[in-house]
């Protein structure tokens, strides 16, 4: 099921972001394309059973530069903090959360070795998704 209904894919884009850098890369990838409206996410990884990789103090001062960030670029963004264990799956919860159009992203690339032990969060978001994925050029300088 397109959970769009319709609308423009650029008009309501949810921005899963890790950190400050991450985030400001991503909203300038995504700035040409000129979105309606932006919702930064940022998603706390929790474990399971198994201590956090960070405390939530740290995890929310990362969310919190990582919208400043995305909001350099877009000043009018939302922000969403999501906890979870599996990342594919709170983004496409908080996707659902925020009526979302689309969800745009951009690769953090990685070996081939990293990518497998990470479970490919890329390759999860474009063939589990139920509304549009946008996978941003990578404009590096």
């Amino acid at each position: 099921m397109d959970s769009t209904n319709g609308r423009d894919i650029l008009g309501h884009v949810l921005v899963p972001v890790a950190t400050d850098d991450d985030a400001l890369a991503t909203a300038r990838a995504l700035e040409p394309y000129d979105p309606d409206d932006v919702t930064a996410l940022h998603v706390v990884e929790k474990g399971d059973g198994v201590p956090d990789k960070t405390s939530v103090e740290q995890s929310e001062e990362v969310a919190e530069a990582s919208y400043a960030a995305v909001r350099s670029v877009f000043p009018d963004a939302d922000e969403h903090t999501a906890y979870g264990r599996d990342v594919v799956q709170a983004i496409f919860a908080a996707a659902d959360e925020v009526d979302a159009t689309s969800i745009a992203y951009r690769s953090r690339g990685g070996n081939r070795l990293m990518q497998f032990l990470s479970g490919d969060v890329s390759l999860k978001l474009v063939t589990k998704a139920t509304r549009p994925v946008i996978a941003l050029p990578h404009n590096d300088e």
